[in-house]
């Protein structure tokens, strides 16, 4: 088995960001070190960005969505005006003016 060096996140856990590629906002809410989606989904996926980089699940401002994307397809958002996401409560308890800050309940799933 090769072990590959793994590269520190660059965004945290409730900073806004904006998608490269389709343009979307949205905040972080978690991420991982490397690709975890099964192989499956990678694939059919419309890119395959590399597996071996920080991937993050986003919640997409104006949507019900959330993504699982690639560092390289996300960059820090200029815009920070707070993110309209049903679940944003489920994660954070207020927006500072220029991220959210973690709430005490824990994430179903994400413990």
């Amino acid at each position: 088995m090769i072990l590959l060096p793994q590269i520190p996140p660059t965004f945290e856990i409730g900073q806004i960001v904006r998608h490269r590629r389709y343009g979307y906002r949205g905040v972080i809410v978690a991420y991982d070190l490397t690709c975890q989606a099964p192989e499956s989904w990678y694939q059919n996926n419309q890119t395959q960005p590399d597996r071996f980089q920080p991937w993050y699940h986003v919640l997409v401002h104006r949507s019900s969505e959330a993504t699982y994307t690639a560092e390289s397809n996300l960059k820090e958002e200029q815009l920070l005006h707070p993110i309209s996401h049903a679940l944003i409560e489920q994660f954070f308890h207020n927006f500072d003016g220029v991220r959210y800050v973690r709430n005490a309940t824990s994430w179903p799933g994400w413990e």
